[in-house]
């Protein structure tokens, strides 16, 4: 903090995996040429390349605290067990609070698929739900894995979706569950959506059931405006909407916490 030059800002940046270095490297040229008051607190984080370990990840957190921004590239997750349930992503979201990812599925001009002109926000909670590094094996051959669903993290991810909504100009917000199957978990959420939406009268606020919104991305996109959903459905539902625009390569996501913002490449 104290070696930066008078007038400039730090932002934490984590280049990542796959072509994320690559990616990285072209904002750093990009912004010295447009002579941007950035300067880039730079830490390697990678399962993938044994650079990894809690004393790097106190590292990252501890940039995060000072700069409050941070730009990152993918950053893979093994699917092998070695001992720790958690990946180190979803530790950082953890130790941060980066409670709400943020995808906004949008067309790019020149960039032909078989939607055009979309425009839609996939807003999930992911500190919880599915992703709560919560399995163990009851029985040999029997593992069981716990869904956590809270009143007060779905009311959050459920404001901040309708705060969204406002401060963009978005004029509607759909609540995606599963709530006909899983009554309590998914009920919860579902309730504290509906509540929250009372809030905020002049946003419409509709449900759609998980599997139909799948069937209905495909069917027609443009139905859609701002969508909030748990954890691992939103996981998989963004995926899916970056397909309909060209992939995932083409849309970045935004994760949020009360202090921090996370950009990811």
């Amino acid at each position: 903090e104290n070696n930066r030059p008078e007038g400039t800002f730090q932002v934490t940046m984590l280049p990542g995996d796959g072509v994320g270095p690559e990616l990285m490297q072209a904002v750093k040229e990009v912004f010295k040429a447009a002579s941007v008051p950035v300067v880039f607190d730079e830490h390697h984080l990678s399962e993938v390349q044994n650079m990894a370990s809690e004393e790097k990840l106190d590292q990252v957190v501890d940039s995060m605290k000072a700069s409050k921004v941070a730009l990152i590239g993918k950053i893979h997750t093994p699917m092998e067990y070695k001992g720790e349930l958690a990946s180190y992503d979803m530790r950082l979201r953890r130790k941060l609070d980066l409670f709400a990812n943020v995808v906004h599925v949008k067309s790019l001009p020149g960039y032909k698929t078989r939607h055009n002109n979309l425009d839609l926000v996939i807003i999930r909670e992911q500190t919880e739900g599915e992703y709560s590094s919560l399995e163990h094996e009851s029985a040999k051959g029997v593992i069981e894995c716990l869904k956590i669903i809270t009143r007060t993290k779905s009311q959050r991810i459920a404001k901040f979706a309708f705060d969204f909504a406002t401060k963009k100009g978005r004029s509607k917000v759909t609540a995606v569950h599963k709530a006909n199957i899983m009554k309590l978990g998914d009920g919860l959420f579902l309730q504290c959506c509906k509540e929250v939406a009372e809030l905020y009268p002049k946003i419409k606020f509709d449900t759609m059931i998980i599997d139909n919104c799948c069937m209905q991305l495909v069917q027609n996109p443009y139905q859609f405006d701002v969508l909030v959903m748990p954890n691992l459905y939103g996981n998989i539902i963004d995926n899916l909407a970056a397909g309909l625009v060209g992939g995932a390569g083409v849309v970045p996501g935004e994760s949020y916490s009360a202090e921090y913002a996370v950009f990811e490449m």
